[in-house]
């Protein structure tokens, strides 16, 4: 079969996922060149973390949102299919870390995170809409609101019990609300539904400034992942690393796959959506977690730069069956 230009359909697809991964993975070795060739200290990266965190990417959901009918936000079965995927991946990368550190909570946490915890703020929206148009904004939307909502509070959870005595029941929810409530991607999330909600249109200077930021997201997160994996070097692979890898890289997208057949139709966007961003690598935050509680620092980086590496060949694969359209829609049923 060839397409108007006499290509065969398979050959223009193989190119059109190279053109499409090529410049993300691009951005990443960019940015991990410049970290080994410059020796700028990682404190120096604190303000582009900064400016992707608090500045870019809540414009970019923020303006995702807003801009979406509200009745198209109300997909309960979607969202309770794609955050039980998330809590399974990361309820066997959590046992796979007790497997190999018996006993040790804090340990198996993190190992949980590297497992279930893609890179879904800084590498899924740019990758989603490029591979499947601006269609593809309220589920990666959605995704990213409920998989934070759970991650973010799993967490610190788990770490009270690993700790339990040193800090009381109520400081422990408190802490876990308030994470979530002051995190910044989510509160521009809610401004964003709010703003669907009433139809509520910035003026012109404000939502063009919106835009510019929200372009300027995938690219700045994309390059400083790269520089701050090149400032962690891979010296060796613990044993449980690989395994978490193929948890996050191959079961996750897997598990979306069987749950959103078992839990109603979708539009097919929506479940190719849902599926490339389950596949995408740990999330830089695996690390930042790791750092936050001084625990299993040097096995986060280990685990955040072979993920990365092996979705090299992991992700383009799911793209290339995105854009062939050859995943299942309905694995169950008729």
């Amino acid at each position: 079969m060839a397409d108007l230009r006499g290509a065969p359909v398979e050959d223009r697809t193989v190119i059109d996922v190279v053109n499409l991964a090529l410049p993300y993975f691009g951005l990443i070795f960019i940015g991990f060149v410049c970290g080994k060739v410059k020796k700028i200290p990682h404190s120096a990266l604190a303000w582009m973390d900064f400016f992707i965190l608090y500045v870019s990417l809540p414009a970019l959901f923020y303006r995702i949102l807003a801009k979406t009918p509200v009745e198209q936000l109300a997909q309960l079965s979607f969202v309770a299919g794609t955050t039980l995927a998330t809590a399974l991946a990361f309820a066997m990368a959590f046992g796979i870390g007790l497997l190999f550190r018996p006993s040790h909570i804090r340990e198996a946490t993190i190992a949980a995170l590297a497992g279930g915890y893609g890179n879904i703020g800084y590498m899924g929206p740019g990758l989603a809409l490029a591979t499947l148009g601006p269609a593809a904004a309220v589920p990666v939307a959605l995704i990213f609101c409920f998989d934070s909502i759970f991650l973010f509070s799993a967490v610190p959870l788990l770490m009270a019990l690993a700790a339990r005595g040193e800090r009381g029941t109520l400081a422990i929810v408190f802490d876990v609300l308030r994470r979530i409530v002051l995190h910044p991607l989510l509160i521009a999330s809610a401004l964003g539904v709010l703003s669907a909600t009433l139809r509520f249109q910035p003026p012109v200077a404000l939502d063009r400034l919106l835009e510019f930021l929200q372009v300027a997201a995938a690219p700045t997160a994309l390059f400083a992942l790269g520089v701050t994996v090149a400032l962690r070097p891979l010296e060796r692979v613990p044993t449980e690393i690989p395994l978490l890898a193929v948890v996050k890289l191959v079961l996750h997208p897997i598990m979306v796959l069987v749950l959103l057949s078992l839990f109603g139709r979708f539009d097919p966007l929506w479940i190719y959506t849902a599926v490339l961003m389950a596949a995408l690598p740990p999330a830089l935050n695996v690390y930042v977690f790791a750092r936050q509680y001084d625990v299993w620092l040097e096995e986060a980086s280990s685990a955040v730069l072979f993920g990365t590496a092996v979705s090299v060949v992991t992700l383009t694969a799911v793209m290339w069956l995105v854009k062939m359209q050859a995943l299942p829609l309905r694995l169950f049923g008729p």
